[in-house]
């Protein structure tokens, strides 16, 4: 509703700005025929000043009408970005690859909006009228403005028919090499290590081919009606002179009718002419429309949910099945299925397993990242997914298996990107304190200032990993979830994580991690083996290492990593 009323604010700038285009021709039409005829100075003095002050008046409302653009596509970008986000990361998190395009399409319609390009189409529904004004002069006149605009409207239709086609191609290819680009920059290390410089370049130039070809059809095409349209109107510009001199010979027509029926002929076309120069920009802008309404849908309408007490850590993940993103019942094999278990607040369950077991799954699926297909995991008895995820959020840490950080600094990563305040920055060095990398922080460069650079690559691996699991102790979450947490650490590390996790324990969180380390199964009170998806074995720690031969290692403290290789039924 706010942006119909901002189109109708523009819609009446542009009744005032057409209609106050008509004082130029008029004033022609009255020193033609009154003042040079008159010989009046005071009239043509008058007549002046009074053409300024409409022209100033034109001008105002003209870059009125720009500002109030330019703010409905900075509205429209600001009340859809939220949106946008939001839907673009469920689908990241549904297996959909997705990456920032749909933002450079959000400033697409931003530019379009604040730009030139749209003005023509308020410019335009007011042609009729100055075609109208036309006729009033003469009929053969405005017979021939009539003519003249509707071969430019033909030329607009013809124009978006040919040009259609290869500019949607064109914009598709584009978007797939940029993701291409974008993904090849991700994995520079790859790239260099096998030396893959010249097959990720050949590729992006084949794309970037295909993209040319596609714009080079349409340009050729837009380029030939854009002539054409160019031709139309300076001939007809030209055309009604002729026809205005021919009719004031014979005294149908007056000298200063010819010169206004000139200027309002090619006022009446020049939202035409500029619609079709414009017409790239507005494809693109259709296209980036139908792409954020294709991933927003129709939506589900916002439920409300009721603001439940802060958690105490009880953990119940019950008879989970998860299915593959995208994939439906009976289509694929389940990643998790009927995993269920139980974790009272204070404790520690390691999840242990060969690869593609579903651990990094079950992990998500705990931290609420992804929702099972049938049944659910439950915090205080509550469904996770019930919870506000802005209250749940900072009563879970999460610790992923490949930490990645924000662009920004180090406390700002600590404090998940919360505005600075004194007690936050207060709460930021405790998580740093427990997590044991308030030292190795106070090392760095700017120590909390530090930047950590697009996606962390300013710090180390194994710091990565530290400054991820103080973020995810930040206020003392009561529900804690590390995946592989000490993958990336050294001895020094490791110690400081397991220092950690039992200060965490103390206080009463629950704690679920991955590993399958002597350190974190020392630490666990549970035990979760996985095997295809299929919970195996759950129980106490010492009982489950025992039925799989592991009690004499961990007990001697050996480095021998638990490799459940042979099946054992689960109880």
């Amino acid at each position: 509703m706010q942006v119909r009323g901002g189109f109708i604010v523009v819609g009446v700038f542009s009744f005032f700005i057409n209609l106050l285009m008509l004082v130029s021709p008029l004033y022609m039409m009255q020193v033609f025929d009154r003042v040079l005829s008159s010989g009046s100075i005071d009239t043509l003095l008058l007549l002046t000043l009074i053409v300024a002050f409409a022209l100033m008046v034109l001008g105002g409302l003209e870059t009125a009408r720009g500002r109030v653009l330019s703010r409905i596509g900075a509205w429209i970008e600001e009340k859809v970005a939220g949106s946008v986000i939001r839907a673009s990361l469920d689908r990241r998190l549904a297996g959909v690859p997705i990456g920032a395009e749909v933002l450079r399409d959000l400033g697409q319609i931003r530019s379009f909006f604040g730009g030139q390009g749209i003005q023509p189409l308020f410019d335009a529904p007011w042609t009729p009228i100055f075609v109208a004004v036309i006729w009033l002069l003469h009929p053969w006149l405005g017979m021939l403005a009539l003519a003249s605009a509707l071969v430019l409207f033909s030329l607009a239709v013809i124009n978006e028919l040919i040009t259609r086609k290869p500019l949607k191609a064109a914009s598709h290819v584009t978007t797939r090499a940029q993701a291409d680009a974008e993904t090849a920059i991700r994995n520079a290390d790859v790239i260099q290590a096998m030396g893959l410089h010249n097959q990720v370049i050949q590729r992006w130039y084949e794309m970037s081919e295909k993209a040319f070809e596609r714009q080079h059809v349409a340009a050729n095409r837009g380029s030939a009606i854009t002539g054409m349209s160019r031709f139309v109107r300076l001939f007809v510009q030209s055309a009604i002179l002729g026809l205005g001199a021919y009719l004031a010979i014979l005294g149908d027509l007056t000298a200063g009718g010819m010169i206004a029926g000139s200027i309002l002929l090619g006022r009446a076309l020049a939202p035409v002419e500029q619609s079709i120069s414009a017409w790239k920009q507005f494809i693109a802008t259709r296209a980036s429309l139908g792409r954020i309404r294709k991933l927003l849908g129709p939506g589900e309408a916002p439920r409300h949910q009721i603001r439940l007490p802060p958690p105490r850590g009880h953990l119940v993940v019950d008879k989970v099945t998860l299915l593959p993103p995208g994939a439906r019942g009976g289509e694929a094999r389940p990643l998790l299925k009927q995993v269920g278990f139980e974790v009272v607040p204070g404790s520690a369950v390691c999840i242990i397993g060969p690869s593609g077991a579903g651990k990094t799954t079950l992990c998500r699926v705990i931290a609420g990242i992804w929702r099972p297909n049938a049944g659910c995991v439950r915090l205080d008895s509550g469904d996770i997914h019930d919870w506000d995820r802005g209250d749940l959020g900072p009563h879970i840490g999460f610790l992923p298996q490949d930490v990645e950080l924000f662009s920004a600094s180090v406390r700002d990563n600590i404090a998940r990107m919360a505005p600075a305040n004194d007690d936050l920055d207060r709460k930021v060095i405790e998580a740093a304190q427990v997590a044991g990398a308030h030292d190795m922080i106070l090392h760095l460069p700017d120590g909390y200032d530090t930047q950590v650079g697009e996606n962390g690559m300013a710090v180390s691996a194994g710091q990565r990993q530290r400054i991820g699991l103080a973020r995810a102790l930040l206020d003392e979450p009561k529900l804690l979830v590390l995946d592989e947490p000490n993958a990336n650490l050294d001895q020094e590390g490791e110690l400081a994580l397991l220092s950690a996790l039992e200060t965490m324990k103390q206080k009463g969180t629950t704690i679920v991690t991955v590993s399958h380390r002597q350190g974190l199964l020392r630490l666990a009170d549970k035990i979760v083996v996985l095997r295809g998806g299929v919970l195996e074995l759950f129980g106490d720690r010492d009982e489950v290492l025992a039925r799989l031969g592991q009690t004499k290692a961990v007990a001697a403290g050996r480095p021998q990593p638990v490799s459940p290789t042979v099946h054992h039924a689960a109880e």
